[in-house]
């Protein structure tokens, strides 16, 4: 057998011959193809084809491959659910040069084990976990979802050796072993997908790549911003008491919650700065552990509010003028308090503080109660 090279011009895709390729590997065969990283040879997650990709490659049989997907939101099928860390990961960094390892509960596993057929199951699942990548390059998106299959795609190359950039290379290493090459040029990045493992823990980078840590974390923490008037009780008082419910959720303390990808923050909308918390809402948050000695108040502003995944306001009010700011941000603007205004306890006694803390604790509870982590 003599590999064949096809020319495929990724600014004028001919889908003919895209199609061709696909069918190739849903009938079992090997197909190699540019991805903005490297070239990967796509095979059917079938263990013929499976066990001849080991063999060509070198690679020991007992390691598992990565599924490749042509749009993000078909992980949905792999993925019963996928927390709110990595669901913004998904967001922010797919189509990319990143694979994700998600980590599964034992339901969520079962329930995939009885919905995959067994060979799909048996060899993308590890210890509870699942490897995907979604490529950022028109070639590979148009062969994968083509792909009747579910695939994976390894770096072309031998164990041990760089991978391939061109196709060329690919050829080189791989001719007469695998059917044909996608030939769509040299490779953008022309380095390994970073890879990185999401789950309770946090996130862990398993390998390094185009993205850097700082990137990564950027891309994958989840903002909560609460909205009040003078950001002096009600959102302080939120921000706290969300903290210390959050916190309990992810079994962290406060203090780790910026490592474990989540900042809770809050602003005013009369957009006073350096002031600290009302004494007495320091002291309604005290009596629920919770310690508001440290706030200092701050403006609200557009750029905050469309930075945050989530805005809880205090009132109505405090929606309209969000949404005044950024009408692009108005569908993610709620009431903390669901279906009620939380009123302003400004120059009212303690017992109003302890009063509106309550309420406020009540509505975090659910909203914590709600939240995907």
């Amino acid at each position: 057998m003599r590999t064949q090279i096809v020319k495929i011009d990724a600014a004028n895709i001919d889908l003919a011959k895209i199609r061709e390729a696909a069918d190739l590997v849903d009938s079992g065969k090997l197909v190699a193809f540019p991805t903005e990283t490297v070239y990967g040879i796509a095979s059917r997650v079938r263990t013929d084809s499976l066990s001849k990709l080991d063999r060509i490659k070198g690679r020991s049989a007992d390691k598992y491959y990565t599924l490749h997907i042509g749009r993000k939101e078909d992980y949905k099928k792999y993925l019963l659910m996928v927390g709110l860390r990595a669901e913004k990961l998904i967001k922010n960094a797919w189509p990319g040069p990143l694979t994700i390892v998600f980590e599964l509960n034992d339901a969520d596993i079962e329930k995939q084990r009885n919905d995959l057929e067994k060979e799909v199951f048996e060899n993308l699942y590890r210890n509870n976990s699942i490897g995907i990548r979604c490529p950022d390059n028109d070639i590979a998106s148009e062969l994968l979802r083509r792909v009747r299959n579910a695939v994976v795609a390894p770096s072309a190359n031998l164990a041990g050796q760089m991978p391939a950039v061109t196709a060329e290379e690919v050829f080189e290493r791989f001719d007469g072993q695998i059917e044909a090459v996608l030939d769509g040029g040299r490779c953008k990045y022309q380095k390994s997908s970073g890879v990185v493992k999401i789950g309770k823990n946090g996130l862990e980078i398993l390998r390094a790549g185009v993205y850097s840590e700082e990137e990564i974390k950027l891309m994958s923490t989840v903002k909560f911003l609460f909205v009040c008037t003078g950001n002096t009780c009600r959102s302080p008082m939120a921000t706290a008491i969300f903290s210390k419910y959050l916190a309990e959720k992810l079994g962290c303390g406060v203090d780790r919650l910026e490592e474990m990808g989540y900042k809770i923050l809050s602003a005013g909308t009369m957009g006073i700065t350096g002031m600290p918390a009302s004494p007495e809402a320091v002291a309604a948050c005290a009596a629920r552990g919770v310690d508001l000695s440290g706030h200092i108040s701050t403006g609200l502003t557009r750029q905050l509010v469309e930075d945050c995944d989530f805005v809880f306001a205090m009132s109505r009010v405090h929606c309209e003028r969000i949404a005044a700011l950024s009408p692009v941000s108005a569908d993610k603007c709620v009431l903390l308090a669901g279906d009620r205004d939380i009123e302003d306890p400004i120059g009212q006694p303690q017992s109003v503080y302890d009063r509106c803390a309550y309420i406020i604790e009540e509505a975090v509870k659910k909203r914590i109660g709600g939240l995907k982590i």
